[in-house]
């Protein structure tokens, strides 16, 4: 018997409860992964280095120093302006979110010190319908940029996106002008701004703050880019080449400084923010 079909999740016939999956299946290389082993390993494949996408606390156990972390975001919620209704109101799908996350919107955050510098740190859920930049995450990413120069804080931004909020308009795409415009109160303060591109960063945050960073990360296999492969080939008329919108093609491009393996994400950070940052860092 195959091992997938041996450990995969089933039910009891007495009590009813699931018995926990024990195994998982790498998408690159077909590797089966004690779950144990992967969870330690930061959800790396071990054999081939694939990196599974993680929920957000991963991204703020990893990088904020211990016990350091102050969440600031989650008072914000999305409302329904255009009363938009697809498959389903946009109200029901929200609340279909907000369940499954535990959150109001796709951002998670708060103050932290990386590394001893003080820092804002702000994650992207894409769990929560796919990471789209809505009215929120961009009300959010602003108050964080506002929060980091008005506390001589770095900014640190871990980007997880499929574009923009399409249940909210033009409101969504003004995001992207806003989030550009809170930026210039950490530059203007000559405070460090890093991002850390994951699988995928996509549409309007890739066009604004994503990219506008004083140092560019990226997890390796990362998609990254604007518009899809599709669209740009119809667009231009030409073929492209093989993994154009990965993070090791847009590295060798010059859009990403460096693809950053996930076990080594902390150390690569605090070696940037302890660089850049003006003031004086605590020791850790």
């Amino acid at each position: 018997m195959a091992l997938d079909r041996l450990f995969r999740r089933r039910r009891t016939r007495g009590g009813g409860r699931e018995v926990p999956e024990l195994w998982v299946r790498c998408p690159r290389c077909d590797a089966q992964v004690y779950k144990r082993d992967l969870e330690q390993n930061l959800w790396v494949c071990p054999e081939c280095g694939y990196h599974h996408r993680v929920p957000v606390e991963t991204y703020v156990a990893v990088l904020a120093d211990p016990d350091s972390f102050e969440p600031t975001t989650g008072k914000v919620r999305p409302t329904d302006p255009l009363g938009f209704v697809d498959t389903e109101p946009y109200p029901e799908r929200l609340a279909r979110y907000q369940q499954k996350t535990g959150r109001p919107d796709a951002i998670y955050g708060g103050r932290a010190t990386i590394g001893g510098v003080p820092s804002v740190l702000l994650v992207m859920d894409y769990a929560f319908a796919g990471g789209s930049m809505g009215s929120v995450v961009g009300e959010e990413i602003a108050r964080g940029a506002e929060l980091a120069a008005a506390e001589n804080r770095a900014l640190v931004i871990v980007t997880a996106s499929g574009g923009a909020r399409m249940q909210e308009g033009a409101l969504s795409l003004m995001q992207m002008a806003k989030t550009t415009m809170a930026l210039d109160l950490v530059f203007a303060k000559r405070l460090p701004y890093l991002a850390v591109l994951t699988d995928p960063t996509t549409g309007g945050v890739t066009a604004s703050f994503a990219t506008l960073a004083d140092v560019i990360l990226a997890e390796p296999g990362a998609l990254i880019g604007f518009a899809g492969p599709r669209v740009i080939k119809q667009t231009i008329r030409q073929d492209l080449p093989e993994g154009f919108q990965r993070s090791e093609f847009l590295k060798k491009q010059g859009l990403v400084d460096e693809v950053v393996d996930r076990r080594r994400l902390r150390e690569t950070v605090v070696r940037f923010l302890r660089l850049l940052y003006p003031g004086e860092v605590d020791a850790a």
